[in-house]
């Protein structure tokens, strides 16, 4: 790396250094109803299906996928 590499850097990020960064006017409340056990339950079980499910079926199979027939 040459001692020319930070300046260069430092022309190239200049400009981007000057420009405004807008700030987001985020607030939060709490919720207006919370989130029942029942609520809890059936997101988390969707979560499994959708996404561990298909995981484990593929990495549970995984020799017979290795295998070229």
């Amino acid at each position: 790396m040459s001692f020319l590499t930070p300046l260069l850097l430092r022309g190239l990020t200049g400009p981007a250094r000057r420009l405004p960064v807008p700030r987001a006017q985020v607030h939060s409340k709490p919720p207006q109803d919370p989130l029942g056990t029942m609520d809890v339950v059936i997101g988390l079980t969707s979560c499994f299906l959708c996404f561990l499910l298909p995981a484990g079926w593929v990495l549970s199979h995984l020799e017979s996928y290795k295998k070229r027939e």
